[in-house]
């Protein structure tokens, strides 16, 4: 039946796939290559009658010689994968293959030198002029990246001569939910989503072993960077050794998990895992990892990379095609299983003009975040172009791009230009490798250069935006595209403070917005009110990654010292950079120490506040707040603010720029006007208004242009792997396998793969299953699977009490990845869920409806299961929403949910529980569980056909209830690679078959 799926499922009875057996680079990478590198045909094009030894050891030249490098003495990412080298039997099983291959490759003829200016080649390349195709002039450059991958990887097996018609006719084909396969050159990681990964990776090497079959087939086939990101806490803050104190913390939370990740650094090839305090993934990622033009043993060809973090689009600000996908996705694509995706539309978007006087980068992205939620482009890439581009530096675009998830795209690209040229000099990469990326991108006509007359492009639709219309803004208080003009924020904030209960609303009664909580903060009087900022964070890839905002905080927080205004020192503070540089240049400018006399010291360097890891308040201002009304506030530059992720005691949280922080952690309180109400009072008596502190763009321009210097990338970057103490001091087995241990709080072995066999299940039925939980709009993956606090009332904290851990000790659920016992019971724990079976009460809870209990989400849950009732959950618009989180898909497969139906889905999760064989159904155009009279107290049986053969993706499914309701639902099984997943169970049974077939 399926195209691409029978590449990898022949049937249940028959040898399953050559998923792995695809010609030799379709599954081999090299060090700083990808399962894009050259297949042998290719490196051979010249002399077809070279032997299979003499090409083989070309291949092995390939594999164990290429370097990525940034110039000098500093190591690349290829370079420090010291691990990263073939086994002698992957080296057979290619040898194998390529015996094997009986043709040459479909596009040879478009095969084309590279020559260097002094003479020489760079390599060779799939030359897209060379196909004299008039309608690649009007593609947009997002999608020649995806054509050139579809070229390149031709095979007529994964990857097809007509999936490079259909992106050679996107025009067209964009329209019509056309399926592509496409093959990433890289796939990135950050520690909360990589433990998991890894935990899978190790389980399916046991599963394969089980099969009879051999586990080191269980293997990355293209490179992965693993950055240990995710797990400082902000526990010390306001001190000079906050940093190492968080660190040390750090670890001792969390040696298990470090030592499982560095195993996996050794057990598993092709694999670099950067250890902690290094910086943010997304950061590293643009300023070191992003390659944007690979040079794999002579053969070039664009960078490109998916992660299993939402915000992996911020490398398409470097030009670098990037998005986010599920964990599962991920561990397949390591696989060197194509992507199986949908042919996206783009919108072209204009920049013009110029960003006024005292306007800054993260009020432009709010400002883009509103427009293209409002233009709706779920689904679809956003191109970026126009003059206005000149204007914005690569640390802007990249501050846009990494948004992408909020207004919703699959990326927000910025084609590469001059402009991404000098930030790649800047941060340290060598003139070689630069000139070397430039004449590749301008021959293959990927390079924009804003000196000539510019080819007009076809876009699905098209925006525009004067840059010098964008005011500053900030964004909340619950979701991040509800943007708030600065100007209108006190009148925003009392509406806020009058509307009913929502994302805009917190229904207090008028007679008590006045309410005060007047307490004792270390001997000294305090008072907190509505709209008191109880948390003020510098910190997210979003804007750390930007020297400009950086700086520009600095100078704010310097100018309000020098005036005689300080934070109010009950307001945690705190600095996390993407990055040691942000720290070297903060030293240079003289600017660091500023910041610490207003209680901005770096705490540490990964993601903080933004992933929920803001620590405890103090226990004199949470008391404050515990059994009042009262709703405090915390302002941070980071690029989400959801209820119940930021610390469950803020009720209220803003995204703002990082100047922004510092004023609203000066004012004290969100509750302000800074056009007509002053910060404070100086030391001179008089009032201090925030333009009084507020510094011009050209003095920020000035400091950025003396303070950040190449020279701090690459000694921040050149021992990146050695640099930590407490890492390079943990032991790691040197075996293969995991061994696994049962007491195990943090690594336990998943369920997935017990009693697996070699034949697929099949499709199963959903018959008069319960509703789990009944769901309105907006659920995120926050909602779903909560990533920080553990409560203590909770399913998952009894777990850890059982077994001996404190509460101290729980740490957050994020880094409780690994253990999927304490992820089933972290499902739909957030604090904030809002279940209408609960009518109208706010908490992890739910209804079992055939004893009308009001009970946990996992215990109700397990109830069902353990009578053998299958349960469904009722949902609304974009549910699943927010980070890229796989528990989210993978916890209500533990719960026993089988099929979710909602109104519409986010890309990242549909596809998540797609892999994972749970079904996605959407409503009909109009209709959700109210219009159709579903209360979520009947029992849903979906009809599908029992054979995989007979379903069909986006076909329409009948379900009913035993009530007597009947509605049809859209499938979203949206690929036929999609429902050869739920055939088998999810994506990772469908690997580990076709790899024990062999």
């Amino acid at each position: 039946m399926y195209r691409r799926a029978t590449s990898g499922v022949r049937s249940a009875s028959t040898s399953l796939t050559r998923l792995s057996s695809s010609p030799l680079s379709k599954i081999a990478s090299n060090p700083a290559a990808s399962s894009s590198a050259p297949s042998a045909s290719v490196l051979n094009q010249t002399s077809r009658s070279r032997s299979f030894s003499s090409a083989l050891r070309s291949y092995r030249v390939c594999f164990a010689s290429t370097r990525w490098s940034h110039g000098g003495s500093w190591r690349s990412p290829a370079s420090l994968r010291a691990q990263a080298r073939v086994s002698a039997p992957v080296m057979e099983r290619l040898e194998r293959r390529y015996a094997s291959m009986a043709s040459e490759h479909t596009y040879k003829d478009i095969l084309t030198s590279l020559p260097k200016p002094g003479g020489g080649e760079y390599g060779k390349y799939y030359s897209l002029p060379a196909l004299n195709d008039p309608r690649i002039d009007k593609l947009p450059y997002s999608v020649r990246i995806l054509l050139e991958s579809a070229i390149r990887n031709c095979d007529n097996y994964q990857v097809t001569k007509d999936d490079v018609e259909k992106i050679l006719d996107w025009e067209n084909t964009s329209t019509k939910q056309v399926e592509i396969a496409f093959k990433p050159a890289r796939v990135i990681l950050q520690d909360f989503t990589g433990v998991p990964a890894l935990v899978d990776l190790a389980s399916m090497r046991d599963a394969v072993k089980n099969l009879g079959s051999d586990p080191n087939k269980i293997n990355p086939l293209v490179p992965v960077d693993l950055v240990v990101d995710h797990s400082v806490q902000v526990d010390f803050a306001r001190s000079e050794d906050a940093a190492q104190k968080n660190m040390e913390l750090e670890f001792k939370r969390n040696k298990e998990r470090f030592a499982f990740l560095k195993w996996g650094s050794t057990a598993f090839q092709n694999m670099l895992v950067v250890p902690p305090g290094s910086g943010i993934v997304h950061q590293v990622n643009l300023e070191y990892l992003g390659r944007v033009v690979f040079n794999s043993g002579g053969f070039l060809y664009p960078d490109s990379v998916v992660g299993t973090d939402s915000h992996t689009t911020m490398i398409d600000g470097l030009g670098v095609a990037g998005w986010g996908v599920g964990g599962i996705e991920a561990e397949a694509a390591m696989l060197g299983q194509p992507m199986s995706m949908v042919l996206p539309g783009v919108v072209g978007f204009k920049l013009d003009g110029k960003l006024k006087e005292g306007v800054t980068a993260t009020d432009l992205v709010l400002t883009v975040t509103q427009i293209l939620r409002k233009h709706g482009v779920v689904g679809k890439f956003v191109e970026f172009y126009g003059e206005g581009m000149s204007e914005l530096s690569l640390a802007d675009r990249a501050t846009i791009a990494n948004m992408s998830p909020e207004y919703g795209a699959t990326m927000g690209f910025f084609p590469v230009d001059h402009v991404t040229l000098e930030y790649l000099k800047l941060t340290g990469r060598s003139d070689e490798t630069v000139s070397m990326i430039e004449s590749y991108l301008r021959a293959n006509n990927m390079f924009v250069d804003y000196n000539e007359p510019q080819q007009e492009r076809a876009y699905t639709s098209y925006l525009q935006l004067d840059l010098g219309h964008v005011e500053p803004c900030i964004s909340g208080p619950k979701r991040p595209h509800d943007r708030v003009p600065l100007k209108d924020m006190k009148a925003d904030w009392h509406a806020c403070l009058d509307n009913p209960v929502g994302f805009k609303g917190f229904a207090v009664p008028k007679e008590k917005q006045g309410e005060v909580v007047k307490f004792s903060y270390d001997g000294q009087p305090a008072e907190i009110k509505h709209g008191s900022v109880v948390i003020a964070a510098i910190t997210s890839c979003t804007n750390t990654s930007n020297p400009s905002v950086m700086i520009g905080a600095a100078l704010v927080a310097k100018k309000a010292f020098d005036l005689g205004l300080k934070v109010k020192p009950w307001v945690k503070t705190s600095l996390a950079p993407g990055s040691r540089v942000v720290e070297k240049y903060l030293d240079r400018s003289g600017l660091r120490e500023d910041l610490n006399k207003q209680g901005f010291q770096i705490v540490g360097y990964g993601c903080t506040t933004c992933i929920g890891n803001s620590g405890d308040l103090d226990k004199s201002v949470a008391a404050a707040i515990e059994g009042t009304d009262i709703i405090p506030a915390a302002v941070l530059s980071g690029n989400r603010n959801f209820e119940g992720r930021v610390h469950p005691q803020t009720r209220a949280n803003y995204l703002a720029s990082p100047p922004l922080v510092v004023a609203y952690a000066l004012a004290g309180t969100v509750d302000i006007d800074f056009e007509t109400e002053p910060l404070g009072t100086g030391k001179d008596g008089k009032n201090v208004f925030l333009r009084d502190i507020w510094p011009s763009n050209e003095e920020v321009a000035k400091v950025v242009q003396y303070s950040v210097l190449p020279s701090m990338f690459k000694s921040s970057y050149e021992t990146i792997t050695e640099g930590n103490p407490l890492w390079n001091e943990l032991s790691a087995p040197g075996s293969t396998l995991y061994s696994w241990d049962s007491n195990s709080t943090y690594i336990h072995e998943p369920p997935y793969f017990k009693n697996m066999t070699a034949n697929p299940p099949g499709p199963r039925e959903v018959k008069d299953a319960y509703c789990l939980l009944n769901f309105g709009d907006s659920v995120t993956t926050d909602h779903i699977s909560p990533a920080g606090n553990i409560q203590k009332t909770s399913p998952a904290a009894k777990f850890l009490m059982d077994r001996g851990v404190s509460q101290t000790d729980f740490n957050s659920y994020g880094s409780r990845r690994g253990n999927d016992e304490v992820m089933a019971r972290g499902t739909f724990a957030n604090i904030r869920l809002v279940n209408k079976l609960l009518k109208g009460e706010v908490g992890p809870k739910t209804v079992h409806v055939p004893t009308g209990e009001k009970l946990s989400v996992f215990d109700a849950a397990s109830r069902y299961m353990n009578a053998g009732q299958d349960t469904v959950i009722l949902a609304g618009a974009e549910y699943g929403s927010g980070s890229s989180r796989d528990w989210a898909a993978k916890g209500p497969l533990l719960l026993g949910v089988k099929a979710v139906i909602s109104k519409s889905f986010e890309r990242i999760h549909r596809s998540n529980l797609a892999g994972m064989g749970i079904i996605p159904l959407c409503f009909k155009a109009g209709e959700d569980a109210d219009t159709l009279g579903l209360t979520g107290h009947e029992r849903y049986t979906v009809h599908l056909p029992t054979k995989v053969s007979d379903i069909k993706p986006g076909q329409d499914v009948t379900v009913t209830t035993d009530t007597g309701k009947s509605f049809v639902c859209t499938l979203r099984f949206d690929t036929e690679v999609e429902l050869a997943y739920y055939d088998h169970g999810g994506i990772l049974p469908y690997v580990i078959r076709s790899l024990s077939a062999k």
